[in-house]
């Protein structure tokens, strides 16, 4: 578990790792608030110690049902509320590769299989995060893989270009001053700025989401290659779709956030009415990107699906172009037949049968016949495509 705390322009982690029995021993700030992070395996173990905290440090606890909620894996994006804090819990969209067995535990998706599969759609994980919004602390609930959080958190601690971590004695307390334009004023900026890089982080794979369906979409259009990774492409489009139903989840979450922000009563200070504004303009800006993951993977469903029909069409057009030239060659060869079969007739009298030319005018005669249909094909353009 892990404790950042924000005061003013500084920025500092209390506690790099605090086990729950030292939280005891930690304070809100004078003007500031606090960032507790644990994972779930920590709220479901330590909850109580977590709660009497909170119950210390703000004078409330969180409800039983939003505790289970936060432990759900299944949970999609939700939003719900209390008179005392807000609760918004947020499926990321990571690159990490998560583990078949922890994913088939849990229920989630865990990409195609196939022996073709996309690798870039196999690594993405919708683990989701809780986070519980009070009026000074912002407690999250991450998975086990904490590696997007600590990314964020090295982030945040090392703008000053310092690293260390603030200890117990306040005498040898290490701030690191950021800037008021990087720091947080309050949590629930704080909270849309980590769920803004969540959604970034899945804005990062367009170019290698859009590389690997245009590979196939190249193979599919090809018509000198088979395509036969047809399990791998439906697979592709099946996680396309819970990425799609995903980011309704989330774009629902983010609006129902929006509206329970805006029918909040209006602070009759500039800096409270200030610090409103911006929330809702981070919100609006949250809303954006998720409005823009949503159209490019609903663009990849589309691109996919256009690909898929765009075989077919040609398969079949390749198939027609064929029995049209077996039928232009059928109709060439059946005259020829005729004669060979008038001239192998069992009757004692044919013309031209005993003459000593009589083959070769024959032969003559099916050349001609044959010339003169090719010709006639030909200019018909019956025969182009195959002869080009």
């Amino acid at each position: 578990m892990r404790v950042i705390s924000f005061q003013a322009s500084q920025v500092g982690e209390l506690k790099a790792e605090a086990p729950p029995q030292e939280l005891s021993s930690i304070q809100l700030p004078d003007q500031g608030y606090l960032w507790l992070m644990c994972t779930r395996e920590e709220l479901a173990q330590f909850h109580t110690h977590i709660q009497i905290t909170l119950q210390r440090l703000c004078g409330l606890q969180m409800v039983d049902l939003h505790v289970s909620d936060l432990l759900n894996v299944q949970l999609p994006s939700r939003y719900d509320y209390t008179s005392q804090y807000d609760l918004l819990v947020f499926r990321r969209l990571s690159t990490r590769r998560p583990d078949h067995t922890t994913a088939e535990a849990q229920g989630l998706p865990i990409g195609p299989r196939g022996r073709g599969g996309p690798p870039i759609l196999r690594r993405i994980d919708t683990s989701p995060v809780g986070f519980v919004v009070f009026d000074r602390i912002l407690l999250s609930v991450h998975p086990e893989d904490v590696s997007s959080r600590d990314f964020y958190v090295q982030r945040l601690l090392s703008t000053s270009g310092r690293t260390t971590s603030l200890l117990a004695e306040e005498g040898n307390a290490d701030n690191r001053s950021t800037g008021a334009r990087g720091v947080a004023t309050e949590p629930a900026d704080l909270m849309l700025r980590i769920i803004n890089h969540m959604v970034d982080s899945f804005l990062t794979l367009r170019r290698e989401l859009s590389q690997q369906l245009d590979h196939w979409q190249a193979e599919l259009l090809n018509p000198k290659t088979r395509f036969n990774n047809w399990s791998a492409l439906m697979d592709a489009r099946l996680a396309l779709h819970q990425l799609d139903e995903i980011c309704e989840d989330q774009r629902s979450a983010m609006q129902d956030w929006l509206e329970a922000l805006k029918t909040q009563p209006e602070s009759n200070s500039f800096l409270g009415q200030h610090a409103r504004d911006m929330l809702q303009v981070r919100s609006r800006d949250v809303l954006e990107h998720i409005e823009r993951v949503a159209h490019h993977v609903r663009r990849l469903e589309q691109n996919a699906e256009t690909a898929v029909q765009m075989h077919f069409s040609a398969q079949s057009h390749r198939a027609n172009e064929i029995m049209r030239t077996l039928t232009v060659l059928t109709a060439i060869f059946l005259p020829l037949n005729l004669i060979a079969g008038i001239f192998g007739m069992n009757f004692e009298f044919i013309p031209l049968l005993h003459r000593s030319n009589g083959f070769w005018l024959a032969m003559v005669a099916m050349v001609i016949t044959a010339a003169v249909l090719l010709a006639f094909f030909w200019r018909k353009r019956y025969l182009e495509r195959s002869v080009r």
